[in-house]
């Protein structure tokens, strides 16, 4: 069976691992700030280190992957990223914690670029728009590791247990699947990788990505506080809290599957835009209507709304920098990728520091504001895409 998996599936596979690992680590926050005892100030900044390891090597690792293709850097992250689980269950303090999330977040970054830089790879080989089926697969895995995370607080397991059990499985998968994970061909010519770069002086690029940074400062809140706030704000249990993100993360991942005929019909600036309104309307739920019924609607519909976000803009913008020959795009992918995550650098402190002197529920709010900003910036988007090039 394993000889006849595809490239294709085996960079679904990827993704779906790259989502099972951030699930487990997301749903398990209220445990872990039990056992560091942090507060959500405190705790914001521990989060911080996570965004900080994902801002710094995202830049990095497109550059690996643009002068030499994306398998190595993706099968070595593939097999740190489980194993940082069980270091992390180790945190006893806030310090320790941030500091294990900078390294997690670094080879998550890693993971993360040169998967979407596989995805490209298959998309142009076989022709076909399977960019949002590659993310349904980091929805997916986010959903097994939100429940599988859920099982474990209900059979009252510590992190350190449930995570060793994680960091197992990963390690298998990632091994039986290395060999076919496609690789890319990296740069035709190697002194092009020492020429200086124009995709900083493209608009429409800065605004895909400046969707991109919403859509991350939205889908941060809801992986790292959903939990938090169902517990806090709403009065639910752990096991139940860690079913927020466990909502949030399945209607992401049917949209995500089921949505190319849709993503078809609209295009994909229609479609950025009705989702980043969609999600902008689920957060405001979420945050006004003080029943845990809502709570959940609220962050179904947001993971509904970002569905598209991240797959149609790394699409979009590995076409900029689509050559003649169909290689191109990596550098693209990086500084997009890079801004985005600027949004899970800024997102943890922000909501955590707002939660501090307010309450989780006005940071939520504010996160529902943000979001809504992707409207505007896809109209901007479009309206630039329009645009003949300056000579």
């Amino acid at each position: 069976m394993l000889e006849r998996m595809s490239p294709r599936l085996a960079t679904f596979v990827v993704f779906l691992l790259n989502g099972a690992v951030f699930g487990t680590w997301a749903s398990r926050v209220p445990a872990l700030a039990e056992q560091i005892g942090a507060e959500v100030g405190s705790l914001g900044l521990a989060l911080l280190g996570a965004s900080v390891g994902l801002a710094v090597t995202a830049p990095v690792a497109a550059r690996i992957c643009a002068v030499h293709g994306s398998r190595g850097v993706l099968i070595a992250s593939s097999l740190l990223s489980p194993l940082l689980l069980p270091v992390l269950a180790l945190s006893q303090s806030t310090v320790q914690f941030g500091l294990t999330l900078i390294a997690l977040g670094a080879s998550v970054a890693a993971m993360d670029v040169s998967m979407n830089v596989a995805a490209v790879v298959v998309v142009r080989d076989l022709q076909r728009s399977l960019m949002p089926q590659f993310h349904a697969g980091f929805s997916f895995g986010g959903l097994i590791g939100s429940l599988g995370s859920a099982a474990a607080a209900q059979a009252h397991w510590t992190p350190m247990k449930h995570f060793l059990m994680a960091a197992v499985v990963g390690l298998i998968i990632t091994t039986l699947i290395a060999k076919k994970i496609p690789g890319g061909v990296g740069e035709r010519h190697r002194e092009e990788a020492t020429e200086r770069s124009n995709v900083l002086k493209s608009p429409v690029l800065w605004l895909l990505a400046s969707v991109a940074l919403c859509s991350a400062i939205a889908e941060g809140a809801a992986a790292d506080w959903s939990a938090l706030f169902m517990v806090r704000e709403r009065g639910m249990g752990d096991a139940a809290g860690a079913y927020a993100y466990a909502g949030f993360s399945i209607t992401m991942a049917l949209a995500r599957w089921f949505g190319e005929p849709i993503q078809r019909t609209l295009g994909p600036h229609r479609l950025l835009a009705a989702g980043g309104g969609l999600a902008a309307m689920g957060l405001a739920l979420t945050a006004t209507v003080p029943v845990p019924a809502a709570g959940y609607l609220g962050f179904g519909l947001a993971g509904l709304g970002l569905a598209f976000s991240f797959p149609v803009v790394m699409d979009l913008a590995s076409e900029t920098g689509k050559r003649a020959d169909g290689s191109g795009g990596e550098r693209e992918l990086g500084l997009v990728t890079t801004i985005a995550y600027t949004g899970f650098l800024a997102g943890p402190p922000i909501v955590g520091g707002l939660a501090h002197v307010s309450s989780l529920v006005v940071s939520l709010g504010f996160v529902a504001l943000v979001t809504a900003l992707i409207i505007p910036a896809t109209w901007l988007a479009r309206r630039a895409a329009r645009q003949p090039a300056s000579v």
